[in-house]
């Protein structure tokens, strides 16, 4: 479930029409029980709660896991959320202690003008229909941040409609709490022989590849670099590797970043320490320094040093959501990080077509990043749709060669009103799972039974 909700995730803007009317399809394929609260189908609910918090178990073990796990519940909460009726909306805030008091008639037809021109889309007709809530300023941040609330006397005066940023706050910090409580409590349950496979097997099979394993290793070389990173390589890495050749030096986020993604697709560590050496020592830093400074982190990033731990490169999501760049940084997502003007020469300067440029910075506004990159990599490639789901920039560079060199024919399937649907790919996540998990074939069985637990009519 969490597996489809992070692919339509990336490929339709979150809470569209178009978003909630394929999830609940995917939903309802899954047999999953979105509505049991309305329903009020108590067995469903009972297994809704025990699969999350197994998942809750698996998805602990690491910061990646955690910050994949908490974005997927968060989208999939919030499209339940909204599929609740306002009385049981209600009596849910009620049961999670965020019973707001809701403003008497008088105060609102006294706050009516406030009201309407400080709540974007709120006529007057509208407002005196709606309910509004009394909140504290601390539950509301995001949304008097974004001007979406009128604010008198420390309080926020709260549209019903709007109750669900709040809600969906009070829900990603419980359960950002209770994931690092659940990662303390790890050791005991890692002794527990009968359970350690098994959650190992389900925290990586389903968020995708890590690329950290590559069959190409070696086989592309330090001189094709330079027109691979203007053919192939997603927006932040292009402009990593800009930066590098023009200041022959990259800070250590950039040099993390761009480094684990050129090992990704397959620079080996003896290419790696070249390529980094002969950059370096173009600019202020001689051959020796580099031995002693930079060589070590190389190494290490490829298992030879330290702990030998053999990292992977960077998700989109880790890119996105940690260690913003500061001045002279250059790592991170260009269309999370960058200053909208200064994405808009970026491209530009990538002779991207004004219509092309104007469809990139509409997503960035409405903060669809990873669809920003999509149509960033549709307007480079001169296709009308990818075809997938794009959530890792060596992802980009994988789907970029194999369409360059004829390898994938983009897939297209369209709805009666023409949106581009994605197409089922579970056979090729649960391939690509594959050389993740364990071989354990007592974890495989187990998962199976416990699939079938959770999907049984």
């Amino acid at each position: 479930v969490l597996k489809v909700v992070e692919n339509l995730g990336v490929s339709y803007v979150r809470n569209s029409d178009a978003y909630k009317t394929k999830l609940e399809s995917e939903l309802r394929k899954l047999k999953f029980p979105y509505r049991a609260l309305a329903e009020d189908d108590y067995e469903a609910r009972r297994k809704d709660h025990i699969s999350h918090f197994i998942l809750r178990l698996a998805y602990c073990q690491s910061e990646d896991l955690r910050r994949w796990f908490l974005q997927q519940e968060m989208d999939l909460f919030r499209y339940r959320f909204s599929q609740l009726t306002d009385n049981l909306m209600q009596k849910f805030l009620e049961h999670v202690n965020l019973s707001f008091e809701a403003i008497g008639e008088d105060l609102k037809n006294q706050l009516a003008n406030e009201l309407s021109a400080s709540t974007p889309g709120f006529t007057l007709s509208k407002v005196k229909e709606q309910t509004f809530y009394k909140v504290g300023l601390a539950d509301a941040v995001d949304l008097f941040r974004a001007r979406r609330v009128f604010i008198k006397d420390g309080f926020a005066f709260v549209p019903f409609k709007e109750i669900d940023v709040i809600v969906l706050n009070n829900y990603r910090t419980k359960l950002s709490k209770a994931l690092a409580l659940t990662a303390r409590s790890l050791p005991s349950i890692q002794s527990d022989e009968r359970l350690q496979p098994l959650l190992n097997h389900l925290s990586h099979s389903y968020v995708g590849p890590d690329y950290s394993a590559q069959k190409n290793t070696g086989k592309i070389s330090l001189e094709q670099i330079d027109a691979l990173s203007v053919k192939s390589f997603p927006l932040c890495m292009r402009q990593l590797h800009r930066a590098l050749r023009e200041s022959h030096h990259l800070r250590h986020g950039g040099r993390m970043q761009y480094g684990l993604f050129l090992k990704g697709i397959g620079l080996t560590l003896e290419q790696a320490l070249e390529f980094w050496k002969k950059e370096f020592i173009r600019g202020k830093v001689d051959a020796d320094k580099f031995d002693k400074g930079y060589a070590y982190s190389i190494r290490h990033n490829y298992g030879k040093e330290g702990k030998r731990t053999d990292y992977t490169p960077y998700s989109c999501m880790k890119i996105i959501m940690s260690n913003p760049p500061s001045q002279g940084d250059y790592h991170g997502c260009p269309f999370r990080h960058s200053d909208p003007e200064l994405l808009k020469q970026k491209l530009q300067s990538y002779k991207i077509p004004p219509s092309g440029i104007a469809q990139v910075l509409e997503l960035v506004k409405g903060m669809h990043y990873q669809l920003a990159c999509q149509k960033y990599f549709e307007l480079t490639h001169d296709v009308d749709d990818i075809g997938f789901s794009l959530n890792h920039p060596n992802q980009y560079f994988t789907e970029s060669q194999k369409l360059l060199n004829g390898g994938r024919e983009p897939k297209k399937e369209f709805n009666n009103s023409g949106n581009f649907q994605q197409k089922n790919n579970s056979q090729e996540s649960i391939n690509s799972s594959s050389t993740l998990t364990s071989s354990n074939d007592k974890a495989d069985t187990e998962l199976e039974g416990l699939e079938a637990y959770f999907t049984e009519d």
